[in-house]
């Protein structure tokens, strides 16, 4: 299963990360589905670093031709210059294998919940915090994300 296998090699290089995204939504127990894996990261450069390399050992390459290193230092210009939200992975050889590290987003001090899958625990961006940046995206696939992530709350 591919979003086991990103989370062990995260794991490994000691990133500090979240699922967020359709995939969170469906951990969380909504129906949801979704290619792209969406990441949130604790943002230091370090972190960054650390999960850039994790993907590449995976075989996954950068969809822009860029480093971690830039990422890091220009986030405020690609998020307000360039509409940049995500930096996205991708297996030339399987298309469908997906990683979008969400630059837009800092996971320190959000709640992080862990999601027991197979014979994995998976840590996914809390419910509120999911909703919260759901909301802010405000995208209608977003809008139907939380409509049944409310439902999970009641």
């Amino acid at each position: 299963m591919f979003i086991k296998r990103v989370c062990r090699q995260l794991d490994h290089f000691k990133v500090r990360y979240a699922v967020a995204g359709g995939h969170a939504v469906a951990l969380h127990g909504a129906v949801r589905g979704t290619v792209d894996i969406d990441f949130v990261l604790n943002w230091t450069e370090e972190n960054l670093c650390n999960a850039e390399k994790a993907l590449r050992q995976l075989g996954l390459v950068s969809r822009l031709p860029l480093t971690a290193t830039e990422v890091f230092a220009n986030r405020e210009h690609y998020i307000r210059d360039r509409h940049l939200i995500a930096w996205n992975f991708y297996n030339p050889r399987q298309q469908e294998e997906q990683v979008d590290l969400l630059i837009s987003f800092d996971l320190t001090g959000q709640r992080v919940e862990k999601v027991k899958l197979a014979d994995c625990e998976i840590p996914v961006l809390g419910l509120d915090e999911l909703i919260a940046m759901k909301t802010a995206s405000s995208r209608p696939q977003d809008l139907l994300d939380i409509e049944a992530l409310e439902k999970l709350r009641k």
